[in-house]
């Protein structure tokens, strides 16, 4: 029972004993926690002292920079406001200078104001004098001769005229006749000058084209199974295919040049692929179209690339392409619109016109040419109709207007165009054509001349290109010879079709003859 009570006692003693320990641990933290927050006071204190006091030093300095940069900027103004006063001061003194010479001035010019008016009174009174002895002579004049002043101005004048009359008809003869020979010259050396720079190929367009098989086997397979291939090809192209007894190759025949491009490439192509048959031609045909209007389109930006030209309507360079494939009298129209450009610009640079737009007059000069079978009307009315579609220059549709005489040019570069078409139509190998029509050309040609009353014989010259007509001499005069060269050659332009110029000459001489026997 004791032990029990010893072991509570020692317990009490214990629980007594650790109360009064973590008593004292509690003290000790809280001593020691007191005196870190105390020295972090102090810390705190002495860093925010020390901010001031940096604080302080850097608005001293920041003051004194500010003060010395205050002061220099002082003293830069002082040194302008100085320079500027001392120009002002200089200023001064050379307006005084200047007030100076113009007072002088001022009072040489009183000087000589002075002394012309003395002089202009001295002048006017020996105009009075010189009247004066003027009326007198015309009286002693008038006293001697017997007739009146009038009289005589009307004698002088009449003489001065007559004479003046012969002068000057005799000057403008002169002239007219210097005119003429230099008019003719220029021109001459215009034309062969510009014909020098530009030269083109001769006309090659044919209306069939050959190609080429790598070997004769091809040409059974052209024509197919009982003439299935080749009649495929002929209905659907619309061309006509040769194929005789020449060594590798097939001729391809039309009068359209771009349905034989297109029949041919498409041939070439079935040729490569090796499949030939109906179905394939088809494909091969619709591909080969479509593909066209590209190659059309590149003709056009070709054409426009080389002549510099720029802003033209999409539509209006695919019309432009499209004369690749067309022809006139065998030579190729697009290579001739762009011959005629390039003349055209040459001759607007010799006059001083403007190149670019005679350049562009010239291209779209045979535009109508372009789509004139698939429009009724000349090819003149439809390049007019196209040119005013697409907003060009009023000097491009009058230069397509009257580029063959139709209608009256308006400006110097319908003019160049007109001339620049001619000589690139006449020029030798520029256009061919059959033997048959150039022999109706011929006589048409003469029976025209022939039909006119008092001509007595008419001949074709210069392979058509000259028309020589020789008049009875009893029946027509000098003056109706002229007037039936001009009648012939309005015939002419009225009634035929013809490549470039027709020079019509009219011929009278009268022969007298005697046999001595």
């Amino acid at each position: 029972m004791m032990s029990v009570g010893i072991s509570i006692l020692l317990f009490v003693v214990g629980l007594f004993i650790g109360f009064i320990i973590c008593v004292l641990v509690n003290n000790y933290r809280e001593t020691n926690a007191s005196k870190k927050i105390e020295a972090l006071s102090e810390k705190a204190r002495k860093e925010n002292e020390k901010a001031k006091r940096d604080s302080i030093l850097e608005t001293k300095e920041e003051i004194h920079r500010l003060k010395m940069d205050y002061e220099k900027e002082l003293k830069e103004k002082k040194n302008e406001v100085k320079l500027s006063e001392e120009r002002l001061i200089q200023r001064e003194k050379n307006m005084d200078k200047r007030d100076e010479l113009y007072q002088k001035r001022e009072s040489t010019l009183d000087e000589r104001e002075g002394k012309l008016f003395a002089k202009q009174k001295e002048i006017q009174d020996e105009q009075v004098k010189v009247e004066e002895i003027k009326q007198q002579q015309l009286n002693l004049l008038h006293e001697i001769s017997g007739i009146s002043p009038d009289e005589a101005k009307e004698r002088v004048m009449a003489e001065v005229k007559e004479a003046m009359s012969k002068e000057i008809t005799a000057y403008i003869r002169e002239t007219e006749n210097e005119a003429k020979l230099e008019v003719d010259k220029k021109s001459k050396e215009l034309m062969v000058s510009v014909m020098q720079k530009f030269a083109s190929d001769v006309a090659n367009e044919q209306t069939v084209t050959v190609v080429n098989l790598p070997n004769d086997d091809l040409k059974g397979r052209i024509i197919g199974r009982e003439g299935r291939n080749i009649r495929t090809l002929e209905a659907i192209t619309g061309v006509d295919l040769i194929i005789d007894d020449t060594p590798e190759a097939v001729v391809l025949s039309s009068f359209d040049p771009l349905r034989r491009e297109i029949a041919r490439v498409t041939l070439e192509t079935l040729l490569k692929d090796g499949r030939i048959h109906p179905t394939r031609i088809e494909e091969l045909y619709d591909k080969v179209s479509k593909d066209m209007k590209a190659k059309i389109i590149e003709y056009g930006n070709n054409a426009l690339f080389e002549l510099g030209l720029t802003k033209v309507d999409p539509e209006l360079v695919e019309l432009i392409g499209k004369l690749q494939f067309r022809t006139s009298y065998g030579q190729n129209a697009l290579q001739h619109s762009i011959e005629v450009a390039h003349l055209s610009g040459l001759l607007a640079g010799e006059l001083g016109e403007n190149v670019t737009l005679a350049k562009r007059a010239g291209l779209l000069h045979d535009i109508g040419k372009a789509i004139d079978h698939e429009v009724e009307g000349s090819h003149v009315s439809i390049g007019v109709d196209l040119a005013k579609k697409y907003h060009e220059n009023e000097v491009v549709v009058n230069s397509i207007a009257s580029h063959h005489g139709d209608t009256e040019a308006t400006s110097i570069i319908s003019v160049i165009v007109a001339i620049a078409d001619a000589l690139s139509a006449s020029r030798p190998g520029a256009r061919n054509d059959s033997l048959e029509n150039y022999i109706k050309r011929l006589e048409q040609l003469e029976s025209i001349g022939n039909d006119i009353p008092g001509v007595d014989k008419t001949f074709a010259v210069q392979a058509g290109r000259e028309l020589r007509v020789i008049v009875k001499p009893e029946e027509v005069d000098d003056l109706t010879s002229h007037k039936i060269a001009r009648d012939i050659k309005e015939q002419i332009e009225s009634t035929m079709q013809y490549p470039g110029t027709i020079k019509v000459t009219v011929i009278r001489e009268t022969r007298a003859q005697e046999e001595a026997k």
